[in-house]
């Protein structure tokens, strides 16, 4: 193997690594800070940093606003007993915690999270993992989490956490069903399952949620309405589009067991769900890979539908293609896109109470997966539409509102309860 290209790849698996790390510590930090402005507090704003390591006086400390409470945190952990209950299965025990985390750290790889770079002659793809398939390889990853949530309730030889584990193995078992749905009108827009591709595509034709410019400058100057047929079907596409949208975000916070999607952990129903039994860092480690499948989560909605490291408005083509400074840019511009999704995911948590458990589940099957279903037949129609035309768009479309009136009328039936008999 070439060894620039084994430096690189080195490079950026050790900043990919730093980068979800990194954004777990600041997850932290803007959690309790918005948690504290939502419900008028003050929030962290004790950790300082003492000027005694200076040689300066021995109270004395540099005040930061709380910055640094995610070290605090940290230290706090590691110096917890790590104590492990006699009746627990040891091995498992110790085993589930790493496979909540890993899974997570693992689907960033195929990530690209800035433009190629050049370097001595080669383009070195900012994705440590430049694959063919990456959306199978996250969601295949990704679904191994369940097994790390499972088995820390099974392990843990006690009732409120198996039923936490069994919680969540059905709750993540149901949404990734119209998780993986939700990006089929996504994959078939673009014809191809390659990240990188996904995201320069969006580069030339715009924003895949907000086609407001291409390579040419803003949409309206630049001709990209020559032609009416492409125009009306890329307008049309915006519907099936949004949709996943929507079906994707919400989807993602059921994955990740974020509010108001926590029911494996709800502390009214379960004491501390699947993690009760668990201290220390075996217990900080489910929050790293909660925090780390919220940055995965992020960093997927941003590169299918906003462009990924793309600034936008007809800027990156102005740019020079393969400078190591254009790339840094990329990846700033990605970290802010990735950021904006965090504080929305914050958000939701501390402003939108917990779903009931039949609530959740009923949303998951009979809601998300029948849109998601439907969504996927709504794209289909929409890249027919050059041969079919906008009457065959319509008839398709009015079959399937008919088929959706249908579909929840048989899904109103099977909720509703029986009526009681005497006997």
């Amino acid at each position: 193997m070439d060894t620039t290209l084994l430096i690189a790849a080195a490079i950026k698996i050790a900043v990919f690594i730093g980068i979800t790390m990194s954004f777990v510590s600041i997850c932290v930090i803007f959690e309790r800070r918005f948690s504290a402005i939502i419900q008028d507090r003050v929030g962290p704003n004790r950790t300082m940093i003492p000027l005694s390591i200076l040689g300066f006086k021995k109270d004395l400390a540099l005040p930061i606003g709380g910055l640094t409470q995610p070290v605090a945190d940290g230290l706090k952990f590691i110096l917890k007993e790590d104590f492990t209950p006699s009746y627990v299965r040891k091995f498992f025990f110790w085993l589930a915690p790493v496979l909540v985390v890993v899974p997570a750290l693992l689907t960033m790889a195929v990530i690209p999270f800035g433009s190629p770079m050049e370097i001595a002659g080669k383009v070195i793809p900012m994705a440590v993992a430049d694959l063919n398939v990456g959306p199978l390889y996250i969601f295949a990853i990704a679904s191994l989490s369940v097994y790390g949530i499972t088995l820390a309730g099974w392990a843990s030889n006690s009732k409120y956490p198996f039923f936490g584990g069994v919680r969540a193995c059905a709750q993540m078992i149901s949404y990734e069903i119209a998780l993986g749905l939700s990006i089929v009108p996504v994959l078939m827009f673009f014809g191809g399952l390659n990240l990188g591709h996904i995201v320069e595509d969006q580069v030339t034709n715009g924003w895949l949620l907000l086609p407001l410019w291409n390579d040419g400058g803003f949409i309206i100057s630049s001709g990209y309405w020559a032609d009416p047929q492409a125009s009306i079907q890329r307008l049309l596409f915006l519907i099936p589009i949004f949709i996943s949208f929507i079906i994707f975000t919400t989807s993602i916070f059921a994955e990740t067991n974020r509010m108001p999607f926590d029911l494996p952990e709800c502390e009214t129903e379960l004491v501390g769900g699947y993690h009760t039994e668990y201290s220390s860092m075996k217990f900080a480690l489910f929050f790293m890979g909660e925090y780390a499948a919220m940055v995965v989560g992020s960093a997927l909605i941003v590169t299918l539908f906003l462009g990924g490291w793309s600034i936008g408005f007809g800027i990156d083509n102005l740019l020079p293609a393969g400078a190591w400074w254009v790339s840094l840019l990329h990846i700033a511009v990605f970290l802010g896109k990735v950021t904006f999704f965090i504080l929305f995911f914050i958000l939701v948590r501390w402003t939108i109470p917990r779903f009931r458990y039949d609530q959740l589940m009923n949303l998951g099957w009979i809601v998300f997966f029948e849109a998601a279903l439907i969504n996927v037949f709504l794209a289909a129609l929409v890249i027919a539409y050059p041969s079919i035309g906008i009457v065959g768009v319509a008839i398709g479309f009015a079959l399937l509102i008919t088929a959706t009136l249908l579909l929840i009328k048989i899904a109103k039936g099977s909720l509703e309860k029986p009526s009681a008999t005497a006997v």
